[in-house]
């Protein structure tokens, strides 16, 4: 049964990445296929390397982000031994566990007891770690850590292909608003000039000006002059005493 939880777990895995989904819905399942391929475990949770600083970016269960937060706000556990030292580790007893001297006791005051974290590596770097913990003592034994570190092997690669798409995202998203602000700008810079008469050069000098004297962006400056014209021309166009035309600020 236990392998046979392994298998569905990784065909769910491989599929993952195949749909349009948000990356951290693609993390929690992540997760939640841990849980269902490892015995004994009741949550689990995926640690990722940003910047190498670990955080704990999502979780199938409350108490997990929890325990993590602990782990992070201490600067001591078993996630963070295991992406320095890219060896799992485990233990059934938190509560006495020399290893995290303040960590241990504290979980285990809050009924966690059994831990089991596995590194996410690839060939060239540690992606994470992969934190599956149980109330029960003793919960994770020999079986459960080879399975763990099988699913860890294939999870490894999802979350790196998740990491890729989310940065993908994020540039995307960077791209297209420096598009967009450089549009605007360039439709704020056409109204100065058709107004004033000056150059692309002078023209840009107001809203510069007004950027660092009012410590706002210049796309943000344009935004606001775009939007003004826009509504003049609309007040100038509408039927006759329908709309009262704003003052030119000017």
């Amino acid at each position: 049964m236990d392998d046979d939880d392994l298998a569905a777990s990784l065909t769910g895995l491989s599929g993952l990445l195949t749909g349009l989904r948000p990356v951290r819905e693609t993390l929690i399942q992540i997760a939640e296929f841990a849980v269902q391929a490892i015995p004994g475990a009741e949550g689990a949770g995926l640690t990722m390397l940003e910047d190498n600083r670990a955080q704990t970016v999502v979780a199938s269960a409350e108490f997990v982000q929890v325990v993590d937060d602990v782990q992070y706000r201490l600067g001591e556990g078993p996630s963070l031994l295991a992406v320095q030292s890219r060896r799992t580790q485990s233990s059934g007893s938190l509560g006495g566990e020399t290893r995290w001297p303040r960590f241990g006791p504290r979980v285990g005051r809050m009924g966690v007891h059994s831990v089991l974290s596995l590194p996410l590596l690839l060939p060239d770097r540690v992606v994470g770690a992969m934190n599956v913990y149980a109330h029960a003592k003793d919960a994770f034994g020999p079986n459960a850590i080879r399975i763990g570190e099988l699913f860890a092997q294939p999870a490894a690669v999802s979350v790196r292909n998740a990491q890729v798409l989310a940065q993908a995202q994020r540039l995307a998203a960077q791209l297209q608003e420096a598009l967009t602000s450089r549009a605007v700008i360039d439709q704020a810079l056409g109204i100065i000039m058709s107004r004033t008469g000056s150059g692309p050069e002078e023209a840009f000098e107001r809203p510069r000006a007004m950027s660092q004297s009012q410590h706002l962006k210049v796309a943000q400056l344009s935004r606001v002059l775009v939007d003004e014209a826009v509504h003049r021309a609309r007040a100038r166009q509408a039927p006759e005493g329908r709309t009262t035309p704003h003052p030119d600020p000017r």
